[in-house]
């Protein structure tokens, strides 16, 4: 409160200025007795942080319902379209407009795939048609996008207040990358992984969130921002990413003809349980181009060099290392050609959370990729011990390690010969691997018997050692009281007796 003598000095200023100025009006609006200052519409400092403070909670709780009614009402338009859909019947104009669109946007398609990136920009017009995707296909992504959204509000109600500031920093977010298309896709990454580590310290500092919490947390951020942003950073045409995917499947199959003895690979596919995990691992890392976040796709490599780990183990029947993992992981790559390798390897670098990246098997594992990658790349006769000129007739397709049959033969044999001689040969390893399993068949049948002979040798000696006495029944001993012809030589039994006094 202001003392008689600050007041005066303010009326005196007042009076000097030709103002007439009421005592009540500099006094704060809310009562307390305090200054109020014109610029936060006259209350004090301290009301008017507290007012502040109410207007801003009121704000935050009015977002989050608006974010659930658009959400219901999205949900209920998306019901009502499909049961529309699925009650109108197409006319056969219709039917005939909608093939021709479907046919000429997959031929734009095809042309688009198959013409090098640096027409893009001479065929703006068809460029713009093939990114136009497919009914079912945005159909597809819109199911994905709100089954995430969901996923992602339902998680956050978990965190209460710290989860409401986790989906407005969300929404913001979003909202600013969607005015920077234009930027290039370094400065979106660089946008991206500043928006994380904002995230998690804010978590940190603000909230007080322990580290586990905060981790669960940024992998349902990380899910449900790059959910949403996934067409327009993954493979932009603004970059050379597709050019490189190419030149990488070229590479892959020229190198068709490489077999794990020159890759000295310590896995037997002859053994039928690591064939089926090197399998395996081939769907794994197929499967990666699938998936639309990055933790997702760092899950396949994880899955794919745990099934590599796995087969190794089996062939050498003890644990694997990594001098033996690469190389079984570049084998794998060079027998799977995995859709867009470059363009994930480059999305996941981008985009993924640096924390999983740098720590853990998933960094571990994404690193191992890397290597193979680079390996496959400046794959020379070198590498494989090979000499140059084996190594260009190889490339070249003229002859394969897999079909050296052909050098035995003399150039004027005909070919009914060949073929004879391969035969022969297939029907001798035949015999010989029948033999073996006739060999191993009786074997096992000599086993079956010695043991046999053996545990019936081992009860007849525990039962000669310790025989079996069946004792006679015992009989029943008779009650003291009953009518025992035996037992008539017993007192009679005691009578309950009355003393007077």
């Amino acid at each position: 409160p202001f003392s008689s003598s600050s007041r005066r000095k303010m009326n005196l200023k007042s009076e000097r200025r030709g103002i007439h100025v009421d005592q009540s009006e500099l006094l704060c609006k809310k009562g307390c007795g305090y200054y109020g200052n014109p610029a936060w519409q006259g209350f004090c400092s301290k009301c008017w942080r507290e007012e502040y403070h109410k207007a801003r909670q009121k704000q935050i709780q009015e977002d989050w319902e608006l974010a659930e009614r658009l959400q219901r009402e999205e949900e209920e338009a998306y019901a009502s379209s499909q049961s529309t859909q699925g009650a109108q019947s197409l006319t056969f104009s219709k039917f005939e407009e909608k093939k021709t669109n479907e046919k000429t946007r997959k031929v734009t398609t095809v042309k688009k795939f198959f013409t090098a990136s640096s027409r893009a920009g001479a065929k703006k017009a068809e460029i713009q048609e093939a990114k136009a995707p497919s009914p079912s296909i945005h159909r597809q992504a819109s199911i994905e996008t709100d089954r995430v959204s969901k996923e992602f509000i339902e998680f956050i109600r978990t965190y209460q207040k710290p989860g409401q500031d986790i989906y407005k920093q969300c929404k913001l977010f979003l909202d600013t990358m969607s005015h920077k298309r234009d930027l290039s896709i370094e400065e979106q990454s660089e946008c991206a992984q500043d928006f994380y580590q904002n995230v998690a310290d804010r978590l940190q500092t603000r909230w007080k969130v322990p580290p586990e919490k905060v981790e669960k947390a940024m992998d349902e951020v990380e899910k449900y921002i790059m959910t949403r942003q996934y067409k327009y950073v993954f493979c932009p045409e603004t970059t050379d990413d597709e050019k490189k995917d190419l030149a990488v499947q070229k590479r892959i199959r020229a190198l068709h003809w490489v077999t794990p003895q020159m890759l000295c690979v310590p896995v037997s596919e002859e053994i039928p349980e690591v064939s089926d995990m090197v399998v395996k691992a081939i769907t794994d890392i197929i499967e990666m181009d699938s998936k639309r976040v990055p933790r997702d796709k760092l899950a396949c490599i994880t899955k794919c060099s745990k099934h590599i780990f796995n087969a190794i183990k089996i062939t050498k029947n003890e644990p694997a290392s990594a001098d033996d993992f690469l190389p079984t992981l570049i084998y794998i790559v060079l027998k799977g050609n995995p859709p867009r390798l470059q363009s994930n390897i480059q999305y996941i670098t981008r985009f993924c959370n640096p924390s999983r990246l740098m720590t853990g098997e998933d960094g571990y594992y994404f690193t191992n990729l890397c290597c193979a990658v680079a390996f496959i790349e400046k794959l020379d006769a070198q590498s494989l011990n090979l000499s140059q000129e084996d190594f260009d007739r190889f490339m070249t397709g003229q002859t394969s390690p897999k079909k050296q049959e052909s050098d035995s033969f003399s150039p004027d044999v005909c070919l009914g010969v060949k073929q004879m001689c391969k035969s022969l040969d297939l029907l001798s390893q035949l015999n010989e691997r029948q033999e073996r399993i006739v060999s191993e068949a009786k074997k096992l049948e000599k086993d079956l018997i010695d043991w046999t002979d053996g545990i019936t040798k081992e009860v007849e000696e525990i039962v000669e050692k310790y025989p079996l006495e069946i004792k006679p029944k015992s009989q029943a001993l008779a009650a003291i009281d009953s009518e025992n012809v035996e037992n008539d030589k017993l007192p009679p039994p005691l009578q309950p007796q009355v003393y007077a006094g």
